[in-house]
This record gives structure tokens, sequence and C-alpha cells, in this order.
């Protein structure tokens, strides 16, 4: 048994200085850990801010390529993307998913075009192109079908794979898809597209602005209970990452953050794989809303919350903070 008695262990040494205290931090944090989500209209020139995520916009194309280049500066290695669909193109059958020129597609083409070294996520899920805003194809009574929304989900991943999208991001939580996914990349000439499955991703309270800035706001048609984690089940998660594992995912997300951690910390203590977090739409807006109201530091925040993630087990985070984080590390 290690002896801690006093005075000869004093904790406080080397907390003396903050060159000390950078030279025995047990966990790091750098731009390289970061994702930046960001959020793409329809037009030119456009940049649209969004109420309940203030300081992040919707932001046309080109407007979206001088992001890019933002963050290939900044030492962000990967940005994700989504789209806000026109309503008019939003229908039962998520048709325009499978469009191999809709919103997502050109821009991942731009972007490789302008920053071919910057990584690009996609976010596969149907929820930007359902009429009733969920992320798969329901039945009469409204629930979503598992088997047909995970055939159109290999389609819609094999439109991004051939855009120039590197990873491809299932976040609808069927059973089975990242199997089939990765099976119909690897026969359709696509075998280092990655795969970062949403493996634990819960039904929760924390992506209302989220649904904002894709304008589905008002479109969900119940809920979505039926097919994403109920928040009181912990176990039941490392069933889902098994799952996905098991199938070919080369990483896993725990979705939201914050409120997850243990569920992180019990994932990467089970198994061998890179695990990312997304600190999501609400998560973001508390922090700001903390600043804004003169109750914290957001800078301070920021970086505090960040590393919480990469101390509770993750290699990297999804999170709309990251130019400002990068920002803050790179000074």
């Amino acid at each position: 048994m290690i002896d801690c008695s006093f005075p000869a262990a004093r904790l406080r040494r080397t907390r003396v200085g903050s060159w000390c205290r950078d030279l025995v931090a047990e966990t790091t944090l750098a731009p390289s850990d970061l994702i930046w989500p960001m959020f793409i209209t329809e037009g030119a020139g456009v940049e649209e801010p969004i109420a309940t995520l203030p300081g992040v916009s919707r932001c046309s194309v080109d407007k979206l390529v001088g992001q890019a280049r933002e963050a290939r500066a900044l030492g962000i290695p990967c940005i994700a993307l989504f789209p806000n669909t026109p309503p008019g193109l939003r229908t039962e059958d998520a048709s325009e998913a499978l469009n191999p020129d809709n919103l997502i597609c050109r821009a991942i083409r731009a972007v490789k075009d302008a920053v071919p070294e910057i990584g690009i996520l996609t976010d596969v899920a149907l929820d930007p192109y359902t009429a009733d805003g969920h992320d798969g194809i329901t039945d009469e009574a409204g629930y979503v079908l598992n088997d047909e929304t995970s055939k159109i989900l290999v389609e819609q991943a094999l439109v991004q794979a051939s855009a120039g999208a590197d990873i491809v991001a299932p976040s609808d939580m069927m059973d089975g898809r990242v199997g089939a996914i990765r099976k119909a990349l690897e026969e359709d000439g696509h075998p280092n597209v990655q795969i970062m499955a949403y493996a634990a991703k819960y039904a929760s309270a924390f992506y209302g602005p989220f649904r904002d800035a894709v304008g589905s706001r008002g479109l969900l048609k119940g809920d979505k209970k039926s097919y994403q984690m109920d928040p009181r089940n912990s176990t039941e998660a490392l069933r889902e990452v098994a799952m996905d594992i098991a199938e070919g995912a080369d990483h896993v997300m725990v979705k939201p953050g914050l409120p997850y951690l243990d569920i992180v910390r019990r994932v990467k203590e089970r198994f061998e794989i890179p695990v990312f977090a997304y600190q999501v739409s609400g998560e973001y807006a508390m922090i700001e809303a903390a600043a804004a109201a003169g109750a914290g530091d957001r800078d301070a925040l920021v970086l505090e919350t960040l590393i919480a993630f990469k101390r509770a087990g993750c290699v990297g985070v999804l999170s709309y903070h990251a130019p400002v984080a990068a920002r803050l590390l790179g000074a």
C-alpha cells in the first residue's frame, strides 16, 4: 500500500507552477481532438444565424468552403456536415437523400475541391429528408421500419461516399445498418471510407437547437423513443456498441456528451476501439447561456467540458465550440 502520509506526501508540490502542471497532466486536449459540425443551406452568399445556437449559422456551400479553410488553419482535422433540406424536397420516402446532386453531395465536392486535406464526416439518416422528421420510413401507425429504412441508408451512404465523404456516420439507430453499409462500401469500391457509428444515441431532450438548425422543428410526429436509446439504460449501450463493432464500425460515438460520460467510460474500458462523443446543441446552448448570464467564463467552460470528454476516454469530440477551443489552444 502506498504511504501518502503528510508531510512526506504533499500533492500540491506538482501544482506550484503552470510548467509542472503541464508536465504531469494526465489528460491533454489539442485542436486535432476536435470535429467541427457545420450546417448547410441552399443559396449563395448565405449565412443565417440560428437563434437557439448563438454564434452558429447555416451557410450556403460557398460560405461553407470558407469555414473548411478556417478549420484547416486552426488545426481541426475533420468537419461534420448537416443539411437543411428545403421543405419541398422532404417526402415520405426521403428520395432526396439518394440524389447524387443533393445539398450534402454538392457541399462535399466543393470542400474536397477547395480543401482536399480536410476530413469530411457525413450524417447517414433520413430525418433531414422525411416529411415527418423521423430518421426512417414509417408505417401507417407511425412506427419506423427497420429493414426498409436500412436499405435506403445503404444507398445514402454510397451516394455520400461517391461524392467524396471520408467518414459516413449512421445516426439513425436502426439494427444491422452498419454491417449492410460496410458490405456495400466494400463492394462499391470504397474500402477506405470509414464508418463512425452513432452506437449509443439516446432519446435526449438536448437536441432541440439542432432541429432548429436543420429545419425539422415542428415536423416530428410523435417521438424517437422506439429507436433511440432510453436514458435510463447503461448496459444496453454496451450491447449496441458490440453489435456495431462486429458489423465493421471503425469508430463509435456516444450522444449526447456530458450527461453520458459514464457511458463513454464504460465503452472505453470494454472495447478496444476509438470512442467519440457528440457535445450536442443543447449542451452548447447551455454554455452560451451561462456565459451570457455572467454565470461563468465562456472560454474556461468550453475547455473544461472538452477536457472532461478526453478524461472519460474519448479520442475526439464533435463540438460546435471546436473553433473557439482551437483558437484558445493555439494561443
